[in-house]
C-alpha cells in the first residue's frame, strides 16, 4: 500500500489509474525489476510506485558497544535518498528508448519485505521484482521475497531476472 501524506495507508490503485508496483533493494536483481517495471507502467501509461523495504532497527540484535542502532528515520532518508538516485539512473538510461517517463513515487517501509509488497500491491495491476542469480543450482528455486509474491499478491507478478552485464558469462 501507498502511505499518504497523513500516514495513512492508501491502496496503490487508488484513483482509477493503472498501477505498477516493483520491490527495489540495490541489488543488480532490484535494478533489473526497475528497469521493466518502468517499461512496463511507460507502456500502460501508469505510475510506478517504487517500494523500499528495510529491517526496522529494534528487530536488530543490540548494537555493538559504542555503536547506536541508526533510528527508522534516519534509515529511511538514507534509503530514500539511494532508490531516488537509482530511479534516477534508470529514468535517464531508459530515456534513449523515448519512452514517456512515468509518475513515480517512492516509499520506504519498514517490516518483511514479501509482506510489505504484498500490501503495496493491493489495487495495483502488477507487482515487480528481482530474483538474485545466484549460479546454475541455485537459480533453479526462487527466493523467498519471490515466491512470498507469487503466492500472495492481489495482482499478476512479474520476477525478472538479474541482467548480465556484457563480457560476463
Amino acid at each position: 500500500m501507498k502511505v499518504g501524506e497523513d500516514g495513512a495507508r492508501v491502496p496503490a490503485g487508488e484513483g482509477g489509474r493503472p498501477t505498477v508496483v516493483v520491490g527495489v533493494d540495490g541489488s543488480p536483481g532490484s535494478r533489473a525489476a526497475l528497469v521493466d517495471a518502468m517499461r512496463s507502467a511507460s507502456r500502460r501509461g501508469a505510475r510506478l510506485h517504487v517500494v523500499a523495504v528495510y529491517e526496522p532497527p529494534e528487530w536488530r540484535l543490540g548494537p555493538t558497544p559504542g555503536s547506536p542502532l541508526p533510528s527508522r528515520a534516519e534509515i529511511e532518508t538514507e534509503l530514500l535518498a539511494a532508490v531516488r538516485e537509482m530511479v534516477t539512473d534508470v529514468a535517464y538510461e531508459l530515456g534513449g528508448q523515448h519512452l514517456r517517463r512515468p509518475e513515480v513515487d517512492v516509499v520506504a517501509l519498514p517490516g518483511e519485505a514479501a509482506e510489505v509488497l504484498v500490501d503495496a500491491a493491493e489495487g495495483a495491476d502488477e507487482l515487480v521484482v528481482g530474483h538474485r542469480g545466484r549460479g546454475a543450482v541455485a537459480s533453479a528455486l526462487l527466493g523467498s521475497v519471490g515466491l512470498g509474491c507469487l503466492l500472495h499478491a492481489p495482482c499478476p507478478v512479474r520476477v525478472v531476472p538479474r541482467s548480465t552485464p556484457p563480457g560476463d558469462s
